[in-house]
């Protein structure tokens, strides 16, 4: 939910801009301009670098750190798992049994 609102509101500035240029207010153009790109930059971040849970398991040097949650856009139980060697983090759904 609160991905798609950002995406709105990223939208919504890119209009906004568009209108301002059209009716000649250039002053306030950058500034929705950048405040769009901020808001795309942060969701394709947030996609990238938490990534969508997995069903399959890490590999074998990778170390379940305790942390469960229930995934918003799911609904599903995850697990996060931490490889050591480079801090890099992996989301797996848990089996519901």
């Amino acid at each position: 939910m609160l991905r798609q609102s950002l995406i709105a509101i990223g939208i919504l500035m890119l209009a906004g801009a568009g209108l301002a240029a059209a009716r000649g207010a250039y002053a306030i153009v950058p500034h929705l301009l950048i405040g769009a790109a901020v808001f795309g930059a942060g969701v394709a971040w947030e996609r990238w670098r938490y990534g969508v849970p997995r069903a399959q398991r890490p590999d074998p040097q990778w170390q379940a750190t305790g942390e469960r949650f229930i995934d918003p856009e799911s609904g599903a139980l995850v697990e996060v798992w931490y490889d050591p060697r480079d801090g890099a983090r992996h989301y797996l759904r848990v089996p519901s049994r």
